[in-house]
This record gives structure tokens, sequence and C-alpha cells, in this order.
């Protein structure tokens, strides 16, 4: 049974299964005394290729017209949607002639079309819900385009049964749909903090840390005994790895490292979380800590807690809570960092420098939720796994 798997113990120590988190960045907040975003002008300005000044001034000209839109539909003008052109001047499609002079007198373009934006919902809605009984695998997206005037379809292979029967749905709309082909595959883009959670089989473990191999490729490297069987890891429900090599065996001989291979736009931060208890620390190396260097862990159940490294060179036996056979397990090291079921796989870091993941801990321990909360641990130090597997840790 692969469950028992998830839930070693050693000595009277517990296998401590983690999960993975995925961390959005923060929000820029206004700068004082303007009336935009410094970054937001900074970037605008470069994408156009303009001054910061002409930046703002064209933000001040989009926003007055939008102001101008919004009077016109309070006075009752009948319009269908609106988007603003590559000269930044708000287009507006209105309903008949009498509404098209109202909107070119406020100064604004008018445009009239032969779908508009109420009756593109409706065919985008059609679409989505015919996705919902049926996945369009190779049909990459679909969106309404208020400048095209149709609904547009990209796609990047129609060589499926569920894409050609979406295709013909989509079709059905006549020239209220365009289809693109050619496009490309698409992917969930999660930026993921050593620490954080995820997801497997039912299961949750920590996320480490995130290195590269000689050809560029990105791997999570873990503990081998989250990811034994080789699953899908997920964050949120969604896919961002899969699990490729683990030193790991219950019931044998094993070592507790392993990797997994991320899906394409998904990275692990060179940054560790640390759940608000301190400030996040760089990643800058993998250089080993001495015995008794101070040290500290990330992991989704008991979060942020420190302490020191004990000793090197360190041999367990994990026990099975559900009665399977016991685990001897080499090449640990041994700290006084609390941990709980659910934080293996973590990361461990010593200033600056990453050392390890989570392994396991005693089976009755339960941190008191202080960052120097009592306790034991004993992780996987990250310089032999990467060594084993030819990898590069990546570092801010």
């Amino acid at each position: 049974m692969r469950i028992s798997r998830k839930k070693i113990a050693t000595l009277a120590v517990a296998v401590l299964l983690s999960s993975v988190t995925v961390v959005s960045g923060a929000q820029a907040a206004d700068s004082a005394g303007t009336r935009y975003d410094a970054a937001m002008i900074s970037a605008l300005a470069t994408s156009l290729g303009v001054s910061e000044q002409a930046a703002v001034e064209r933000l001040d000209r989009e926003t007055s017209q939008q102001r101008t839109l919004s009077s016109l539909e309070r006075q009752g003008v009948a319009t269908d949607g609106s988007f603003f052109n590559a000269k930044g001047e708000l287009v507006v499609n209105t309903d008949n002639a009498k509404a098209s002079r109202e909107v070119e007198r406020a100064g604004l373009r008018a445009r009239t079309v032969r779908h508009g934006e109420n009756e593109l919902n409706k065919v985008k809605a059609a679409l989505d819900n015919a996705a919902l009984g049926r996945t369009p695998t190779g049909v990459s997206s679909w969106e309404v385009d208020l400048a095209a005037d149709a609904v547009t379809v990209k796609v990047n292979d129609s060589d499926s049964a569920s894409a050609r029967a979406f295709l013909d749905k989509a079709r059905s709309y006549g020239d209220a749909v365009r289809v693109l082909s050619d496009q490309p595959d698409l992917v969930p883009q999660a930026t993921i903090k050593p620490g954080a959670e995820m997801a497997f089989n039912g299961f949750v473990c920590s996320v480490g840390y995130g290195a590269r191999d000689s050809a560029g490729r990105q791997y999570l490297v873990t503990a081998g005994h989250c990811i034994e069987d080789l699953p899908v890891l997920s964050y949120q429900g969604t896919r961002f790895a899969q699990g490729t090599n683990s030193r790991f065996a219950m019931g044998s001989r094993s070592v507790d490292m392993g990797i997994a291979r991320l899906d394409a736009g998904n990275t692990i931060s060179t940054v560790v979380g640390t759940y608000g208890r301190a400030t996040e620390p760089r990643v800058l190396g993998s250089r080993r800590a001495a015995s008794g260097s101070t040290l500290c862990k990330s992991g989704r159940t008991t979060f942020w807690t420190c302490g020191r490294v004990n000793s090197y060179n360190v041999t367990v036996t994990y026990s099975d809570p559900n009665g399977g056979p016991n685990t001897v397990v080499t090449g640990l090291a041994s700290s006084s960092v609390c941990t709980q079921g659910g934080d293996s796989g973590g990361a461990y870091i010593s200033g600056n420098q990453a050392q390890g993941m989570t392994s396991g801990g005693p089976a009755s321990q339960r941190c008191n939720g202080s960052v120097n909360a009592p306790g034991s641990s004993y992780f996987q130090p990250l310089d032999d796994a990467l060594a084993h597997y030819g990898l590069t840790l990546n570092t801010a």
C-alpha cells in the first residue's frame, strides 16, 4: 500500500510530509505625491519608447477618455464595447447612427460593428460550456477580441478529436469567431518559494530548492520519500512538476533525496519563505554549515523554526505507523530544529547558504508555535543531493 510510504517515522521519528506553496509577487504601491505608480510609469515609458512624461500624459488621456465614455453611458447613449487602438484613441462600438454622432461629438471615435460585445460574450459563454463537457486538447485559448469584432480561438494542435469537435462548434458561429492556428502551447507559470506546500496523490510535502542541470533544465530538489513513486506535484490543484528520481524505497536501505523536473514556465524562488516570521533570506550558495551552526527551516506545517546543526553522517531507522517495514536511511544530518508531519522536503538554510531538506523527526513531537520551539529533526544535506544528481543550485 503506497499510503504507508508517505507516513514513515524515525526511531520514534515520524516522516514529515510537507507541501508546496506558490507565491505571487508583491503588488506595487502608489508613490507618494504622484497620480501613478513610479515603477509602472517607468515600465510603460520603456515599452512605448517614450519619456516618462509622455507616458504620464498618455495615461491621463486614457483616463479622460474613459470618463467621457462613462458620462455618455450614464446619459443613455447606446454603446456595445470599447477598446484603445494603437494610437491611444478610445474606439467605441455603437448600435445606431444617433449614438455614433453623440460619441463623435464627445471627442471619441465611434464604430458600427457586425457583432459587438454583447453578442460575442454569448458566443464565448457557449464555447466555455462546450469545453466544460469535453476539454479541447490542443486549443490554447479563446477570448472576446473587441478590436477584431470576433471571438478569437487560438489552436496549437487540432489533431485531437476533442479539438476538432470544439472547432466545429466554434465555426458554427460564422464570422463571429476567427481561428488562429500554429499558436504556442500554454502552461501555468508559478514561482514557488522554498518551504511552500506541494501536493501529490492526496498528500502534502514542503518545497525544497531549485537547481538546474548542464542543459539548463530546471528541477526541484526535495526529500526522496516525498516523491518515492515519482508523482505529479501540484500547487492549488495545478500541476507544476513531475518526480523523476528518488533514492528512497520503503523497507530497503535508502537515502532520502530525490528530484522532480519542473514544467515549463514554473520556477523555484531563490528567496526562502518565512511565513511572515522573519526577513526572507536570499539563497546565495550551498556551503555546508559546521556542526553547532545556527540554521532555520521553512515548512508548511510548523512554518519558520530555528535551531542548530547537531551532526552529519547520521543513519536512522524510520518506522511505518501503518505496519509496513522499517527503513534504514543513511547520510542525514541532525538538528535541534522543530518539525512535524507535512514539513518534509522543506528548506533548511544557515545565513544565506542553503543546507538541506527536511527528512523526519520524532513521531510524537509537537512544536509550540514559536520560532525557537524546542525539538529535533533530521535533514538531507543539499550539497550531497546536488553532487549525486549533477545539478547546480539556483542562487539569487
